[in-house]
């Protein structure tokens, strides 16, 4: 637990140094323009820069409530890929939506975190989450399926400020990589894995259609 703590640690400071210091939040963040001109380490150090404290928070409280479950049932190490693989995919499938649109940016681990979130869902999808605007419980297994659907209708329409593309490539990272890691529990709940997997071939399709 204590590389969570640290790992927690680091993404906050390195937020807060964004806030006080612009020239290092802008050198630092997803740019598009800047990424196809060469500067690939934005992909990776965009993750570790927040908007503001409540985007900050967010992200960080529900990495502290769901890595214990990937670290105790499938370990640290596997823990740390899981969380920098999500990362990467999040920012490879932000770069290919928007390689034509230079100007568009994004910031935040929230591609990483959802890649744990979802390896979490699939290791204990019977685990009940508690949303801020529904007062009732909702099995994780349905939360996953609905994010991710949502998540396509996000990308699509580019209206609400969120990266939704980060998110969606994260949690394919993280789903992809722990039933790497897990083969038996695409045996043990196919019906689970073939929803959460709906989405990404909806996905695929769209933008087969789209191109």
């Amino acid at each position: 637990m204590i590389v969570l703590y640290v790992l927690i640690g680091v993404t906050a400071l390195i937020s807060w140094k964004g806030w006080e210091d612009t020239s290092f939040f802008r050198k630092y963040m997803f740019h598009v323009g800047s990424i196809r001109a060469g500067e690939h380490f934005r992909m990776v150090t965009s993750g570790f820069l927040h908007g503001d404290l409540m985007h900050l928070a967010f992200n960080m409280i529900s990495l502290y409530f769901f890595a214990p479950i990937v670290i105790y049932q499938l370990g640290l190490y596997t823990f740390l890929f899981l969380y920098g693989a999500s990362l990467l995919v999040g920012s490879m499938l932000t770069l290919a939506l928007y390689k034509n649109q230079y100007h568009y940016t994004a910031i935040g681990a929230s591609g990483a975190v959802t890649g744990i979130i979802y390896a979490a869902i699939l290791l204990n999808p019977d685990m009940e989450l508690y949303l801020f605007f529904i007062p009732i419980p909702i099995k994780a297994y349905l939360f996953g399926i609905g994010y991710l659907l949502y998540s396509i209708y996000g990308m699509k329409a580019q209206n609400d400020g969120i990266g939704h593309a980060a998110h969606f490539g994260g949690a394919m990272a993280g789903l992809f990589f722990t039933l790497l890691k897990a083969p038996q529990l695409l045996f043990k709940q196919p019906l689970l894995v073939a929803g959460l997997v709906l989405p990404i071939v909806i996905l695929f399709f769209i933008e087969r259609k789209r191109k």
